[in-house]
């Protein structure tokens, strides 16, 4: 069995913006200690929730750095160095692995995509330069191409690759995953509506946006499931999954900076190509904030 990186809620952690579109690690450092102090079990930096697209190569590795520095070993950081440039993934995480963080998320190549040979290639390539874990992340949904299950079976053999991130939404798919590989990979799921299915399977945890606002409560979630206490862990499910809904009523990050500014965490906005949200849909996502007693 590959060493676990975690169990429980990992925070995606979003990227606070000033108003010139500048980093602000102030708030950054804020949203942090906000994190840990309500239990959260990993940080997240630089995921597509934390708006790495976007960032220069020296902004990307300084956050990671930053991120590091500020949580000072009470919680592992997972730094988000995926490309579909084998090259520059390769390069991204030894400079993460070398500003001390504890594991890489490294997603599917996308736009240009890739065989499934391809991936095993290419994955393998990124996990041979490094010596810290990789968390594998499919989401098919943005990247248009899925691992499959015979890939998993190359992957799985590698010593630094240990666990997925999966999001295809697919619990069938899930379920055959952890089957064949779930004592050589652990699962984690990318989604916050399939908290409870995936972890039901055998699933160790989540890689949430949802922790971004409710850190303890996504937290008390993974930690029934781990406990074995499904029927109250659903409960917390499906209390939040008007909420979790409306946190992905547009395309993420937007509404989860929407909802951290509203709660006045001071997330900023988005960096361009992505914009405000209409303001329905902000009205949509004040009233699952009300009903959650968020604001």
């Amino acid at each position: 069995m590959n060493n676990t990186v975690f169990t429980g809620a990992g925070v995606a952690i979003v990227t606070p913006m000033n108003a010139d579109g500048s980093i602000n690690y102030s708030q950054l450092a804020e949203n942090i200690e906000f994190q840990i102090k309500n239990h959260t079990d990993a940080i997240i930096v630089c995921g597509t929730t934390g708006e790495a697209s976007t960032m220069t190569d020296e902004e990307h590795i300084e956050i990671i750095r930053f991120t590091v520095e500020q949580t000072k070993k009470r919680v592992p950081v997972i730094a988000g160095t995926g490309s579909n440039d084998t090259a520059y993934a390769i390069k991204l995480s030894k400079e993460a692995e070398e500003v001390g963080a504890d594991a890489l998320l490294v997603v599917t190549p996308y736009y240009n995509k890739t065989s499934q040979k391809g991936l095993v290639a290419h994955f393998t390539a990124i996990a041979d330069s490094v010596n810290i874990p990789i968390i594998l992340y499919n989401i098919p949904g943005r990247t248009g191409i899925n691992i499959n299950i015979d890939t998993y079976a190359e992957l799985a053999e590698h010593k630094n690759i240990v666990a997925v991130k999966e999001a295809s939404g697919n619990i069938s798919y899930v379920a055959q995953l952890i089957d064949k590989f779930g004592d050589k990979l652990d699962v984690y799921s990318g989604n916050d509506d399939q908290i409870i299915p995936i972890m039901s399977l055998g699933g160790k945890g989540v890689i949430s946006v949802l922790s971004n606002i409710l850190p303890k409560q996504t937290h008390d979630m993974t930690q029934l499931c781990l406990d074995n206490d499904f029927k109250s862990a659903s409960k917390l499910q499906i209390k939040y999954l008007d909420l979790i809904n409306s946190l992905f009523i547009d395309v993420n990050p937007i509404p989860v900076k929407e909802a951290m500014n509203l709660m006045g965490m001071n997330a900023g906005n988005c960096r361009m190509p992505l914009i405000e949200m209409s303001d329905n849909d902000i009205k949509i996502l004040k009233s699952t904030m009300q009903q959650s007693g968020l604001i």
